[in-house]
């Protein structure tokens, strides 16, 4: 079943798109081939335009002890795992500890590498990292693999507490959903969401053929879900998004205002 996740905030639509980034760049790291390499060097080259936002590493710290003080106080709730709870929270400091000991912008050890930023600037151009416009990188390419996996992973090394800290709060958005079902009448589903909570994240398990896809539209005061036959069956298929009810599970995460940001059910 494929699941999509929608983020409700620029917040979290960035950590989600932080969150792909990483996965690329430390998958292609851990292979062996050059072409793995060089997608995992451009993967890194966009971690460092995303993360180049002079307020993310505070939006995560901040973030982080939001649901550190959050989480405190059930150490005396007997329905909780104490030690599962405890892990969680030395987690949290853990990575905390490490953003604070970050300096200077996120991204500045490759921005400063005149070597690096001459890659990136080529891979701008479609097939500009040919052999003969970058020499010096086409010889890196031949190193051994574990040369380029230790380079990368030095380059990567940095960029490591923000992984970190994005990961626990994606983990805890979805971990701390309600789910309930609903059905897509002809195609089609609305959800007006209440002023009293903040949604963060829609994430959606539909029962779909392979016809199928799904388009979210999130104006401020709610959300709207349309399934759509495929372009490449749509001659067939037309139609069939309007004469079929498609259901799903939907979670949505939320926030309270009145509760200065604590963790409440969604509708």
């Amino acid at each position: 079943m494929i699941r999509y996740e929608h983020p409700l905030n620029e917040r979290v639509r960035t950590l989600m798109r932080l969150e792909g980034l990483y996965s690329r760049a430390l998958f292609f790291t851990g292979e062996t081939t050059p072409e793995a390499h060089h997608a995992a060097l451009l993967a890194l080259f966009e971690i460092t335009d995303v993360a180049a936002r002079a307020d993310l590493k505070t939006d995560i710290l901040q973030e982080l002890e939001r649901q550190r003080q959050l989480l405190a106080p059930l150490r005396n709730n007997p329905a909780i795992d104490r030690e599962m709870l405890d892990a969680l929270l030395a987690e949290i400091d853990n990575v905390s500890a490490h953003l604070l000991a970050l300096t200077g912008k996120v991204g500045a050890h490759l921005r400063e590498n005149e070597w690096l930023m001459a890659i990136k600037q080529r891979t701008a151009i479609p097939g500009g990292v040919c052999e003969f416009d970058l020499p010096a990188y086409h010889y890196w390419l031949h190193l051994a693999p574990q040369q380029r996996q230790h380079d990368l992973q030095t380059w990567i090394a940095p960029f490591l507490p923000i992984h970190g800290g994005l990961t626990i709060i994606l983990r805890l958005l979805r971990e701390n959903g309600k789910t309930s079902k609903h059905t897509a009448t002809h195609g089609v589903f609305q959800l007006m969401l209440t002023t009293a909570k903040v949604a963060q994240l829609l994430r959606l398990a539909p029962r779909l053929t392979r016809f199928h896809h799904v388009f979210f539209k999130s104006p401020q005061e709610g959300f709207e879900l349309e399934v759509f036959a495929s372009q490449i069956f749509l001659g067939q298929l037309q139609d069939f998004c309007r004469k079929t009810q498609v259901p799903s599970r939907i979670q949505c995460t939320r926030t309270s205002r009145r509760s200065e940001g604590k963790p409440v059910s969604g509708p």
